[in-house]
């Protein structure tokens, strides 16, 4: 509304210099923008530039971490979540990502499927993916959600065939399948297991045993053997019961996907049982503080593991880098692969976060794409890993690792990373 009491001269002078400070403002805005357009010259593309959605904010980027530190993987998880602590520091420490700090937000599930539910139910509307999600029972729970309405990027700590084929869901190692099809090769060639002998396999029920069952059993029709198999629970802490049924079987090896307590028991009470036969276990069913308990004599002398990584002790400059800056961050804690697996899955979401702050899209589909760029990794560990196919494992080799007192992390490379020709032509079942 005009005001009545300015002259008509009064109200053009008023209308100009309005016109004016308008002008002026909208020059100005339009600087600004340019400003936020423009490469800050340290690799930084301005904030106003970037696509964002869920779990991003002007000044944060959020990442979630769905973790066991009360369960039967409790010492993983915690190597696994202060490993990726670790990393989130030293990046935060250089400037962050996309010119914003990392933040991790943990939920501890206990290994329990209805807490590990819940907890990706609570963080999935808040974070732009999980950088650690330990149970792939519990992963595949919650697969159809991630697929078609989450579709936020999981980096699970579980390595089960069945959760290949999703671009949301990417793993960072040989399946279980893959992995025992290179442990039944190594009891071939370095064991001397021989045709038509028996191989006992003692499994998890559940996605992560029957996936690396499925492995044992290709791997031993190949090489014209067969398997004795023994399903138990999580719960289970006592093996002397497949102990005996293996020995009455007369098995000449043993396979072991379990966690590392089940690994204890199952090699003391063979080794007691004058059943001395290597056994070889998948990647996570070791733990250095077993080499501690009573087992420790017939781990040293029986055990070995399968996994797609360098041991965290191991003279190379990757895992010698990585365990001194973790021993600086948290002295007197203990050291063990689950350091390097932490550090690895965390490294790798933020290298994609990276490529997608490059590509302007830090969306959740923005961040699943870069990884699916991402076509040779390699985090300095031993194995360069391919995460451009979502239905095939990031690598085929393993490396055979035993148990030594004297080694950093209890584990030392017993062989070189290998793909067995068996694990080459194998179709992981999805």
């Amino acid at each position: 509304m005009q005001n009545p009491f300015l002259s008509a001269t009064s109200r053009r002078a008023a209308a100009v210099a309005l016109a004016a400070a308008l002008a002026l403002a909208a020059a100005g805005c339009s600087s600004k923008a340019k400003d936020d357009d423009k490469d800050s010259g340290d690799g930084k593309q301005g904030a106003a530039t970037i696509k964002t959605d869920k779990g991003v904010s002007a000044d944060t980027i959020t990442v979630g971490a769905l973790t066991d530190m009360t369960g039967v993987y409790a010492t993983l998880g915690k190597s696994v979540t202060q490993a990726q602590q670790l990393y989130v520091d030293e990046v935060n420490a250089a400037g962050g990502i996309c010119q914003r700090k990392l933040k991790l937000e943990v939920r501890d599930h206990g290994y329990n499927p209805q807490k590990a539910v819940g907890s990706y139910t609570e963080l999935a509307p808040t974070v732009i993916g999980f950088s650690q999600f330990i149970g792939s029972p519990f992963v595949a729970a919650v697969k159809q959600r991630i697929d078609t309405q989450d579709k936020a990027l999981v980096i699970p700590q579980a390595w089960s065939s069945h959760l290949l084929g999703s671009e949301s869901i990417r793993q960072i190692g040989a399946t279980y399948d893959v992995e025992m099809i290179n442990a039944v090769e190594f009891l071939v060639t370095d064991m001397g297991i021989k045709e038509s002998d028996k191989v006992g396999h003692v499994y998890f029920e559940g996605d992560y045993g029957e996936s690396a069952l499925a492995g044992a059993k290709f791997a031993a029709d190949k090489h014209g053997l067969s398997i004795v198999e023994q399903k138990i629970k999580p719960t289970d802490q006592d093996m002397t019961a497949q102990v005996t049924a293996l020995k009455k079987a007369g098995v000449k090896a043993i396979l072991i996907s379990a966690g590392p307590a089940q690994s204890a028991s199952l090699t003391g009470v063979a080794a007691a049982a004058k059943l001395q036969v290597p056994v070889v276990g998948s990647n996570p069913t070791f733990a250095p503080q077993l080499l501690k308990t009573q087992a420790a004599p017939a781990l040293l002398a029986m055990f070995h593991v399968a996994a797609s990584t360098l041991p965290i002790g191991d003279s190379g400059t990757g895992p010698a880098k990585l365990a001194g800056d973790y021993e600086k961050k948290y002295p007197g804690q203990l050291l063990d692969n689950g350091v390097i697996a932490g550090y690895t899955a965390a490294a790798t979401f933020g290298d994609a976060l990276k490529k997608a702050c490059e590509s302007k899209d830090l969306t959740r589909a923005g961040v699943t794409q870069a990884l699916l760029s991402m076509s040779s990794s390699d985090m300095g560990f031993g194995i360069t890993h391919d995460f451009s196919k979502p239905d095939q494992p990031s690598t085929r080799e393993s490396f055979i690792l035993k148990p030594d007192a004297n080694a950093k992390g209890g584990m030392v490379v017993e062989k070189p990373a290998f793909s067995a020709p068996a694990a080459t032509e194998f179709t992981p079942a999805m």
